[in-house]
């Protein structure tokens, strides 16, 4: 599972990546190796996102008793 923390580090480390690419320092080479692994950062941040929000919609769809109580049938 992947933790909040973790979500911000994918977030940072493609608003680097998209720092250095737009800097132009880069060889065609490095440029293309950096998209790629931009690529895999999209995908792991989207597959979070995602998790969150099926448990967000597990969550939702959970019944509100309060500890101790049994919900009616």
């Amino acid at each position: 599972m992947t933790d909040p923390a973790s979500l911000d580090d994918l977030i940072d480390r493609l608003e680097r990546a998209a720092e250095q690419l737009r800097s132009g320092d880069l060889s065609q080479d490095a440029a293309a190796t950096l998209v790629e692994d931009c690529a895999a950062l999209a995908s792991e941040a989207g597959a979070e996102l995602d998790r969150r929000a099926r448990e967000a919609a597990i969550a939702a769809d959970e019944p509100r008793v309060a500890p101790g109580q049994d919900s009616l049938l």
